[in-house]
């Protein structure tokens, strides 16, 4: 119950489980293409290039940002959490001129500056996190896609930590990229990242020169518009995900499973269900954790569906009581980092785990440790009580 990786749906865990087939077979590709079909509808979007890249979600993040970035392009990155500066050393790595911004952790952006920054430093890609799990904030996107085009920049976002479980529409909202992992909402394991592009953004990776197989093609590959990676090449990607199933890496056969099943679990439930799940999840757990006595972290208005800070009360040992939290009642809960280290714990209610048992259990045993270390500022029964007062409809 933390900020991920979470529990992953039984289902998913099934999937894993399936016989092994070759990249090529019909089977497999077929896979593919299904899993294709399916991440379209839960980005909302009609991209045709909508892929899974092997790895965890970090591994979808290096792939859009180094087959979009030429170096010495200018890239604006808007940091309000830990996630924000990953992307911004990983648009340094692709050797970008990285612009940055920086909000208060807690806090988001508003348009206004946004466009500000956009305006000076005219980026040829703006890249942002949705949901950084760091903060638990969520930063609305809806307007800055609008911004990004009106000033010819590309848009990305990191969608790593929200994606199925706050609202996301790629197309409606003009992302040019996204990328996912399943171990947050999606509610599967870590290993796999959903990626879509739009047209525009494949106009750039498929320009990109590149080398296969120690053959140079078309210039040399220390040409400034030379992928510096072979694995995380998008334009040689789309080729194996596309019609053509040019060879490029051995598909990883059970993490495409899982991340089909996660897509397809979504999609059975329906995506407006799954995030209202999530929302009375975490509405229940808010409500909760403020009933124990906790005082919450950042701008509520602004928080992720799926997790809540609350400050570690004063005399209570952070990480012993987490630990207590663990061997005795086998639940993790997330510490933190950065300017939060040691002031906060996070709990996630993501994926399988946003559901009314998960909740109210946790809020109980958060109760026993929370008085065992000296915290009692609260009613008896309260987190549990307030938790159910929101699933009731109260």
């Amino acid at each position: 119950m933390g900020p991920g990786p979470i529990d992953a749906y039984p289902s998913v865990l099934r999937a894993l489980s399936a016989p092994l087939t070759g990249q090529y077979d019909p089977f497999m590709t077929a896979t593919m293409t299904e899993t294709q079909v399916l991440y379209r509808q839960v980005w909302g979007t009609e991209n045709e290039a909508t892929v899974i890249v092997d790895g965890t979600s970090r591994a979808g993040i290096e792939a859009a940002m180094v087959s979009l970035i030429r170096p010495g392009d200018r890239v604006l990155v808007p940091v309000f959490g830990r996630f924000g500066h990953l992307l911004a050393e990983i648009a340094e790595r692709a050797m970008a001129e990285v612009h940055t911004i920086h909000a208060e952790w807690g806090q988001v952006f508003p348009v206004s500056v946004v466009e500000e920054a956009i305006a000076r430093v005219r980026p040829t890609l703006v890249a942002m996190v949705q949901g950084d799990t760091s903060t638990t904030m969520l930063q609305p996107l809806d307007e800055i896609g609008e911004v990004c085009r009106r000033y010819g920049a590309l848009f990305y976002s990191d969608a790593t930590a929200s994606l199925a479980g706050n609202p996301f529409e790629a197309d409606a909202w003009g992302l040019d990229a996204a990328t996912a992992g399943l171990q947050k909402c999606l509610g599967g394991p870590s290993g796999a990242a959903p990626l879509t592009l739009s047209p525009r953004a494949v106009e750039v990776v498929t320009a990109r020169k590149r080398v296969e197989a120690g053959i140079r093609e078309e210039g040399d590959p220390q040409a400034p518009d030379f992928v510096r990676s072979n694995y995380f090449d998008l334009g040689m990607i789309l080729d194996y995900w596309g019609p053509r199933r040019l060879n490029h890496h051995t598909e990883a056969a059970s993490m495409l499973y899982a991340a089909r099943e996660c897509a397809r679990l979504v999609l059975v439930e329906g995506r407006e269900a799954v995030i209202a799940r999530h929302v009375r999840a975490g509405e229940a757990m808010l409500a909760g954790v403020r009933a124990l006595g906790l005082t919450t972290f950042g701008d509520l208005s602004h928080k992720m569906t799926n997790i809540v800070a609350v400050y570690i009360p004063e005399g209570v040992p952070g990480d012993a009581a987490r630990a207590a939290m663990l061997e005795d009642f086998g639940i993790e809960i997330g510490t933190s980092f950065g300017p939060l280290h040691g002031k906060v714990w996070r709990i996630g209610t993501m994926g399988y785990n946003a559901r009314e048992d998960a909740v109210m259990v946790t809020l109980a045993a958060l109760e026993a440790v929370l008085r065992r270390f000296g915290h009692t500022a609260f009613t008896a029964g309260g987190g549990v009580d307030a938790a159910a007062d929101i699933y009731r409809g109260a």
